[in-house]
This record gives C-alpha cells, structure tokens and sequence, in this order.
C-alpha cells in the first residue's frame, strides 16, 4: 500500500462514511442549539437528547470534517501531567481532574455500549516513558503526584515495546482507544432516533444571547433556542476572551502498516519537545494493524516547511519501530493549547445561556467529552464538582509568563506585513501551490488549482487580521494568530474566523492567465471544488 505524499487524509475519515443530512434552510426552535458535530457537539446533543430536550445540531461541513476525525483518539490522562497539575492548582484540583478524566472514558465505553456503536472502543494500558537528563526524578514526581490524584499507575522497569524505549516507564492502567468516527456516527444516529434534528452544511455566524434564550444565526436560517453550546474546537462568537489564553498548534500523524500481533496494543507517549505518541489501529485487512505515530507539533501558519514535519515523524517511527512497513496515511490535526494546560468548559465569559468547549491541551477526545457532561448539566440545572476548574472566565494568573510569551509570539506575527511575501509573481506557481504575494501595499494569498487556473484573495485572517500563510501538505491558508484556518479557495475550514479570505484582484497577471476571483464553494458540504485536499 502507498500513499500519495502530497495528500493528507485521516485514516478515519478513509474507513467510515457519515450519513448525509440536509443543510437548515429555514427558522426553527429548539431547546438547545448545538454548534458543530465533533465529538463535542454530538456528545453534548445526545446526553441532552437523553434528558428529553429537544435538540437542533448544526454543522458547517459535515459529520467529524472537523478536529475529531483528525485527531489520534488516544483517551488517556492529561498532556500536561499531574505533576504539573498540581503544582499550578493544588491535590484538589488534581484529584478532580483525575475523577474528570475517569468519567470521560467510562462514558464513552457506557455510550458505545448502550446504543451498540461499533467503534473499536478498547480498553488499553498507556505508558509514558521520560526523555529529561533525569528520567528517573520525572517519573517519579508524575507517580507521587498521580498516585495522590487517585489514577492507577503503576512504576515499570520497561515499556512494552524495547524498541521504542527500554527503560523505565509509567503504566497508567486502562486507557482507551477506538475509531472516533464511527463513535460520531453512531451517536448522530442516536440522536435522530432521540428526535433531535441535525443539519449539515450549515455554518453558524453569530450567537445572538437575549433574556431568556439565544439566537444562532447562518446563512439560511436561525436557530432560536434557550441555550447554545460552541462547540467548534475554538469559539468564534467570542473575539478575544477565550483566544488569549490559548495557542493553535499544528500536530501530525503517519500510520504504518505492521504485522497483526507483533505489536502489544497500548499507548505509549514521551514527553520530548515536541513530544510524540503512539497507538495501534484496525488495519486494512485480516495480516495487518496500523502502527499510528503523531507530534511534530509547531503552532499553526508557524512552520516554513510543514512537509519536514511529516518527514521527521517517519524517521522516528523508522528508528523505533524498523520493523513497520508502508505508511497507509498520514494527516495534521490542530491543537488548542491553553496556558494552563486544562480546557475551557462551561459558560461562555460574560454569557447566560452560551456555552463552549474549547482549549482540549491535547486530549481533546477526554477534554470534548467531559464539557459535554458538565454543560448537561449545567443546562439542566444540575451542580457539577468540575466548574471551576475548567471555567473558561478563570484567570490563570500563576502562568502570566506564558500569557506574555504567547501575546508577544502573536504580535510578532503582525510584523509579516511588512514582509515581501513567498514569491514575487503568480507566475512562479505551479499547478497545486499557493503562495503569499505582495502587491503593492496589499498581501495576497494566490492558488493556483490543477487546471492551471488562478485563486486570488486577500491573505488577511478574517478573524483579527494576521497574513495567513499557505500550508502546502493541507493545501490550505493557515493564520499564525489565532488559528483560523481557510481553504485554498478561501472558505473558512477552521475558526475563530467566521467569513471567508475577501476576494482580490491580482494586479500583475499576465496576458493569457486565468484568473478566478472569489470563494467557489461546492453545494451540499460547503467544501471547494477540488479542495481542501483529502
């Protein structure tokens, strides 16, 4: 098996097929509106379906187009380490992070077995092995302090697989993994059957909060409810609050076909900058698993050439694991780090009736899971032990260096406009690349599509006004700011951003070029002709 290496495509997204609903097309009333069908979204639509609310779920492209179906689904303990957690927040905190985290994944398990979703939902031991110059000391601190959380772990002389690592580990016992989009389908299904309505091809525009209700509106209708949840991976009713206290991150995965069995299945993590993380998946036939490795993180629009990333990924895997054979896919997915490393889960700063899932630290499946349990009950009136510790108005005061390392990385990104930009003419592009070209005081982001033909649009972020940058691996226009990301033909893939790049106008086409100005948009998923590239 091969894989084109110029592609990007989900290995989840390649095995499982979303049923098709309608886009919205009207005005309609519901008790809860639910913004975006991740893992988020449709989990928060059916525990509130299952409490006989009557839900309406939209969606801008389809079911999992978005972080979910890119992601590794690991469902394991946090990123950041107890170690850290409760140094930052104290035993407490800890311990409710660690009850939060265990809630997580026995409600997914309970899920897939209540509605028989066949997602390969297994429970798995993780291990996380150390890279510091005192391997030992790390581990160690992480054991005290997890053991005090409550969490089951257990200090091991080895990891289970040698090649990987052949020292000592931590062995977080019963994890999870599954296929996460076959778990969105089947909760999509539970839903319907709940009687609660979904609608694709639907992007929200604005959230409009009134005394007693909100009002979600899109292109093709509004959604009048008594609460909406946000759950679009980063909120984009909110300009500022919530985006200044957390950063987009770019992270990459290869999948490699290995033998079936030669491997244990676990999860195994490092903690090296940037890290790296490991599982096993269902391969594409009855001999073989997937082998899928991710990290290579940067922050997103940040890297001048993303494809070394995917290139450094392989190598790890090829020393690691040099038994594994051809990659079978490989894909990025985007990350949103908050300064603290938990999420932000519950009201919406300043808000009533709004609601948001954001900040997932890199353990969005668990993160997405657990804001869904809290705004359940939240909305239902019910107490939950988490709320402030995933508040997303808290303060995170004890990280304000961070606050000001980051603030200071997104100015610095300001200064692009001052820049030439990646070509000097449109010319220069090949069939399949993009670039950002200075015309005159105006920076342009410029396509060129298979056909030869030219995509112009202005290449600032819609969101706050960054220079996006292209992104050749996702074919797509990635902003260094903030995180929105946009299509080769300019159409919002990824917020904060909620409006496309604006259409231009290339001023220094030559004779005989075609030039195409303006978002083409494809009818049923809102995609683009021909991209992004799966």
């Amino acid at each position: 098996m091969e894989i084109d290496l110029l592609h990007s495509h989900s290995v989840w997204c390649a095995t499982a097929e979303p049923p098709v609903y309608p886009s919205l097309g009207a005005d309609v009333k519901a008790d809860v509106c639910v913004i975006g069908a991740g893992i988020a979204g449709l989990t928060s639509a059916y525990l509130l379906a299952r409490q006989g609310m009557s839900v309406a779920l939209i969606e801008a492209l389809d079911i999992g187009s978005g972080e979910t179906g890119r992601s590794s689904a690991h469902i394991a303990v946090p990123d950041v380490g107890y170690a850290h957690i409760e140094a930052t927040h104290g035993r407490e905190s800890a311990r409710l992070v660690a009850e939060s985290f265990s809630a997580a994944i026995d409600l997914i398990e309970t899920i897939g077995q209540a509605e028989h979703i066949e997602c390969e939902f297994r429970r798995v031991d993780g291990y996380l092995f150390s890279c510091s110059d005192d391997p030992h000391a790390v581990l160690q601190k992480e054991l005290e302090s997890a053991t005090r959380a409550g969490v089951e772990v257990l200090l091991q002389a080895r990891a289970p697989i040698r090649t990987i690592t052949d020292s000592a580990c931590l062995r977080f016992v019963r994890q999870g993994r599954f296929h996460p989009m076959k778990y969105l389908i089947g909760l999509a299904n539970a839903i319907t059957r709940r009687g609660g309505a979904i609608y694709c091809a639907t992007r929200a525009f604005d959230v409009e909060e009134r005394a007693g209700g909100v009002t979600v509106k899109t292109a093709d209708g509004s959604v009048s409810a008594t609460a909406a949840v946000v759950a679009t991976n980063t909120p984009f009713n909110d300009r500022i609050a919530v985006h200044v206290k957390q950063s987009a991150y770019q992270t990459y995965i290869v999948a490699a076909l290995v033998d079936r069995g030669s491997l244990p299945d676990v999860l195994i993590w490092d903690d090296d900058d940037p890290y790296h993380y490991v599982r096993l998946a269902r391969g594409p036939d009855t001999t073989h698993d997937l082998l899928i490795v991710g990290g290579a993180d940067h922050k997103t629009g940040q890297a001048s050439n993303p494809q070394q990333h995917y290139r450094e990924l392989e190598a790890w895997l090829r020393t690691h694991v040099p038994t594994a054979g051809a990659l079978a896919y490989r894909w990025s997915g985007q990350v949103m780090q908050s300064l603290d490393g938990m999420a932000y889960l519950g009201r919406n700063p300043g808000s009533r009736n709004v609601y948001v899932v954001t900040g997932d630290s890199g353990t969005g499946i668990t993160h997405a899971t657990i804001g869904a349990m809290m705004i359940c009950d939240l909305i239902m009136g019910r107490e939950t032990r988490w709320l402030d510790l995933y508040d997303p108005a808290r303060r995170p005061l004890r990280e304000v260096l961070h606050f000001i390392k980051d603030q200071s990385n997104v100015v610095s990104q300001y200064i692009d406009w001052l820049s030439q930009g990646d070509e000097q003419s449109a010319a220069a592009l090949a069939p399949g690349e993009g670039a950002v070209i200075r015309s005159g005081m105006k920076k342009l982001a410029v396509y060129r599509d298979d056909a030869g033909t030219l995509h112009c649009h202005s290449a600032k972020c819609s969101h706050l006004g960054c220079i996006v940058q292209w992104n050749a691996p996702e074919h797509s226009w990635d902003c260094p700011c903030h995180g929105s990301r946009f299509s080769a033909y300019g159409s919002v893939l990824h917020g904060p951003a909620v409006s496309g790049l604006a259409a231009a106008e290339l001023g220094e086409m030559k004779a005989g070029a075609r030039q195409s100005a303006g978002t083409q948009t494809r009818k049923r998923t809102g995609a683009d002709p021909g991209g992004p590239r799966p």
